[in-house]
């Protein structure tokens, strides 16, 4: 009779260095012992000052200062600086520098705590600490950045797209979500414009560019701003609108249609007048504002030579400028960049009226 013989793994002893590491560093005592570590190289530090003034510098006790305000939570680190605070009040007087000199020592310290306990509340409020902090967000803006990546085109059209954020931040309102459905014989792209700029949007266009990119392509075409606003209805922002215009393409025969949420017209490239045309039908209201809305949507064919573009309003907006005049404007860089086969992205970006001062962001695909 065959016997079953199940082979266990050893389990290693748990020694010192691992119980230290399992309970102190990444456990729950982890607070603790790092607020006991900064406690007891502040004390050393304090003494080896007090004890050699002027032989041994006092701004040694500055990146004490940073690190701490990097590690530790706001209670823990308030308790450290009253006592750096109080060891520096000791120290500093016996420094053999100025009185002028002395007092401006003090108050840089204590501006450099103040500034590390506001940082500090912040960080540990989102649940970052160190100097890896940083990582979450570049996460989240390279998610953003993903979800408006080109699929691969079949022979005969070519895309660009380009987003931009205000004042160059890591961060735009502006986003787009793009993806290839039918076994990539279509292609659908929302351009959206969230209420906002910059930072102040990015948190909200990261929320709703994974919603919608979940949306894309598990919906029919004609139902995705329906769902998109129901979506946006049910967060409660605030400031909870957005603009948005979603494309589906047929790649196969040219065939399109175009819904839009109160964002800017799409326009069309059509080589035979060599013109662009502004699509004004099918507008609906922006998302998220009512629920149970519905939006009406245009419809057409691309020809070999014609070309759709999509912006968002930070290309033709401005405060000191009509609209029309900068939908013109727009529309004439676009027409030159077609005709030299220049890049129709690059020349709507660099001539956009609002500058760097708002959020831009451009889609531009082309029948070739």
């Amino acid at each position: 009779m065959a016997t079953d013989v199940t082979v266990l793994v050893r389990r290693r002893p748990l020694t010192v260095a691992r119980r230290f590491r399992a309970y102190g560093i990444t456990g729950p005592r982890r607070d603790w012992v790092v607020f006991a570590s900064f406690a007891v190289l502040s004390v050393a530090l304090i003494a080896t000052v007090f004890t050699f003034p002027g032989r041994f510098p006092t701004v040694t006790i500055a990146p004490l200062v940073l690190l701490s305000g990097l590690y530790l939570p706001t209670r823990h680190l308030v308790a450290i600086y009253v006592f750096l605070a109080i060891g520096l009040a000791l120290t500093v007087p016996k420094l053999p520098t100025p009185g002028g000199t002395k007092a401006v020592m003090l108050i840089a310290f204590s501006a450099l705590m103040v500034m590390m306990v506001v940082v500090s509340a912040s960080r540990f409020r989102v649940g970052s600490v160190g100097f890896h902090s940083e990582n979450l967000l570049v996460d989240l803006r390279d998610r953003l950045a993903r979800s408006a990546t080109l699929p691969a085109l079949p022979q005969g059209w070519t895309a660009e797209s380009a987003v931009l954020s205000a004042h160059g931040e890591g961060f735009s309102g502006d986003f787009m979500v793009i993806g290839d459905t039918l076994g990539g014989r279509h292609l659908e792209v929302a351009l959206v414009d969230v209420s906002g700029k910059g930072r102040e949007a990015g948190t909200r266009s990261l929320l709703l560019s994974g919603a919608l990119g979940a949306l894309l392509g598990a919906l029919n075409p004609s139902a995705f701003l329906v769902a998109a606003n129901s979506y946006l209805v049910r967060q409660g922002w605030i400031e909870g609108f957005a603009t948005a215009v979603h494309l589906d393409l047929n790649l196969d025969t040219g065939d399109y249609s175009i819904g839009n949420a109160g964002h800017p017209a799409p326009v069309r490239w059509s080589n035979g007048t060599g013109s662009w045309q502004v699509l004004e039908g099918g507008r609906g209201p922006v998302l998220g504002l009512v629920d149970g809305v519905s939006f009406p949507r245009t419809r057409g064919n691309l020809a070999p030579g014609d070309a759709l573009m999509f912006y968002s309003d930070g290309i033709i907006e401005s405060r000191r400028h009509d609209l029309s005049e900068g939908t013109d404007r727009m529309l004439g860089a676009a027409a030159q960049a077609m005709v030299r086969r220049d890049s129709v992205v690059n020349a709507v970006v660099s001539q956009a009226r609002s500058g760097e001062a708002d959020d831009r962001a451009v889609f531009v695909i082309a029948r070739r």
